[in-house]
């Protein structure tokens, strides 16, 4: 075998085999159905002063039916329940659970006694001194409204409490033209003695999301920014906390000096607690295993409040997709490392570039399909030196093969003689017999960054291209078994034994795109790896099959260019590729031999 065939062959084996490797590491695990929890037990945080393990237990009651305070703003919709004033009605109006445009919009906060999993956030005060958990407000405290208005981007709403103790709590909520609110709480003391509270936020998630895809590619879970580190809990991590004495559970706390945040986030969307830039906090994040609740707190510097006088705080709830420009807002506005919510990886030092890249090309275009397509001609402009580097040095191993056979006739059988007069050789000729496989081996890097982009980020998600391609961050819809949409039947499901047998459009095309790229090289003259050469690109298709659309654009438009400047480059060095000669023996019968 020639050292051109080698290097082709190990090349693809290689790609195959970290394709392959990486999802027998790291596969899909089917996720769980999620069991109703039957018990609704939230732990507010303890009292500072008090005993460890004192904190007061309080049962939540359901909220489907509390009174509420419509939200209404251009991205958002739904309501804040009075009891407790909760967070717990939020759908996102930019955004619906599938492609089907009279699907429901994305439903991100759910009460308690609903249909969805219970995810919401509540604010409150934690008792020092002489005062107790009756006396400020709670999870079921049943707030007043001051005024009727909804809660709207130009009309805040005021919420009040009296304890009928000589403090009157009074919480202000404002809202962005985004998914931020702000939450100003205020205590009055008209008693004759100071009081101290310790402020606090709540993000409470009943048992693991309905949505929880539990991939190892996309962090869902805890995401905790403190001081400049990022942290990133799966709700597993979170129930295997140690238990804590004070917070009697499996809990884990941090404190941020100047700047964090934390909260839960999907694939796609993001509830965060974030602290006023420049005030520090301490955050805890824990597990209510009997209620099955995951738990992420902010809890403030304590409060002094003397007679006559009335002292405020100040927080931020996000409640909204992880849109790089929006977050990159919020993130100039001061808040830490937002923009790392979204789960940039291992390669985040190409990932992130590369989606910045693909995001400034669609922002020109306005089609992330042909935006992949231009992004793909960017990187291979970006690499052409060496891939010019390296079809030269193909070109001149081609021109080499005569005098290759000769040598290896004068040195017979004696494989140490003929790798030395080989190396001298190349040296002579001034060729790098690896040179072929670096382009391609640096490939990789830039197909799992590029996967991830497509797979985590939600510019992508139900991206439209052309024809039935809807959602680029999803498989090809298309399928044979009917016709790519021409019979009257619809293509099996995504994901099943039928799918994968009955290939989309894009698959087929990138097997076909492959196949011809590698014609540009005659096969080995080995049956055994010829048959290996033929049969490549029609396993890599069905490996592929299964992959994010918006990837498979890329690898067919890499293929083409690929296939474009391999035969150009070459040509240029007097070895044209005999690309339909190839094609031609590729199907004939091997003498001797069954057809490759």
């Amino acid at each position: 075998m020639d050292d051109q065939t080698k290097n082709l062959i190990l090349a693809f084996a290689l790609s195959l085999a970290v394709i392959m490797g990486w999802f027998a590491l790291f596969p899909p695990p089917e996720p769980d159905p999620a069991d109703s929890v039957a018990q609704s037990e939230l732990l507010p945080p303890p009292a500072a002063d008090a005993p460890a393990g004192s904190a007061a237990d309080t049962t939540a009651a359901p909220l489907v039916e509390a009174v509420r305070v419509a939200i209404d703003t251009p991205r958002m919709t739904g309501s804040i329940a009075l009891t407790g004033g909760r967070f717990d009605d939020l759908q996102l109006r930019d955004y619906r659970e599938t492609v089907d445009d009279n699907s429901d919009l994305v439903h991100l906060l759910n009460p308690v006694g609903g249909t969805r999993h219970p995810f919401y956030a509540l604010f409150g005060w934690s008792p020092r001194g002489a005062l107790d958990y009756a006396t400020v407000p709670g999870p079921n405290t049943v707030w007043e409204q001051v005024g009727s208005n909804d809660l709207t981007t130009g009309t805040p709403i005021t919420l009040r409490w009296d304890n009928a103790a000589g403090l009157t709590f009074l919480r202000t909520i404002s809202v962005d033209e985004n998914y931020a609110f702000t939450i100003d709480q205020s205590v009055e003391n008209s008693g004759d003695a100071a009081v101290s509270l310790d402020p606090y936020g709540i993000l409470a998630q009943h048992g693991e999301p309905d949505d929880l895809q539990a991939f190892y590619i996309s962090h869902e879970g805890l995401v905790e920014m403190i001081d400049g580190s990022l942290t990133e809990d799966s709700y597993g991590d979170m129930a295997d906390y140690d238990v804590s004495d004070r917070e009697r559970t499996p809990a884990r706390q941090q404190t941020a000096a100047e700047n964090g945040w934390i909260g839960f986030t999907s694939k796609y969307f993001m509830a965060s607690l974030i602290g006023i830039p420049g005030q520090g906090f301490t955050s805890v994040a824990q597990h209510v295993p009997g209620a099955d609740i995951y738990q992420a707190s902010m809890r403030q510097a304590t409060v002094t409040v003397q007679p006559g006088e009335t002292a405020s705080v100040q927080s931020i709830l996000f409640t909204g997709a992880k849109e790089f420009a929006t977050l990159g807002e919020y993130e100039d506005a001061g808040i830490e490392r937002f923009t790392d919510a979204i789960d940039w990886g291992w390669f985040f030092f190409l990932t992130r570039p590369i989606f910045q890249v693909l995001n400034f090309i669609h922002g020109l275009i306005g089609n992330m399909g042909w935006s992949i397509l231009v992004l793909t001609l960017f990187l291979k402009a970006l690499l052409l030196p060496l891939a010019w580097k390296s079809y030269v040095s193909l070109a001149r191993m081609k021109e080499l093969q005569p005098e290759m056979a000769k040598l290896k006739e004068r040195v017979g059988d004696d494989r140490s003689k003929m790798q030395q007069e080989m190396m001298a050789l190349y040296r002579e000729k001034k060729v790098n017999p690896a040179a072929g496989c670096l382009p391609i081996m640096l490939q990789i890097p830039i197909f799992f960054s590029l996967y991830k982009v497509i797979f985590v980020t939600i510019e992508l998600r139900h991206a439209p291209w052309l024809w039935v391609f809807n959602d680029l961050s999803a498989p090809d819809p298309t399928s044979l078994y009917n016709l790519f949409g021409a019979l009257p039947w619809d293509g099996p499901v995504a994901g099943s034994l039928m799918a994968t047998a009955f290939l989309g459009l894009l698959p087929l095309l990138f097997g076909t795109t492959m196949w011809f790229q590698m014609r540009l090289n005659p096969a080995p003259a080995d049956p055994m790896q010829a048959t290996i050469f033929n049969w490549m690109p029609w396993i890599f298709m069905f490996v592929m099959g299964g992959f994010a659309s918006g990837l498979l654009i890329y690898w067919i438009g890499n293929n083409i260019i690929t296939f474009t400047q391999q035969y150009l480059i070459m040509s240029a060095h007097g070895s044209r590729p005999d690309v339909f000669g190839n094609i031609r023996a590729s199907v004939k019968r091997p003498r001797g031999g069954k057809s490759g």
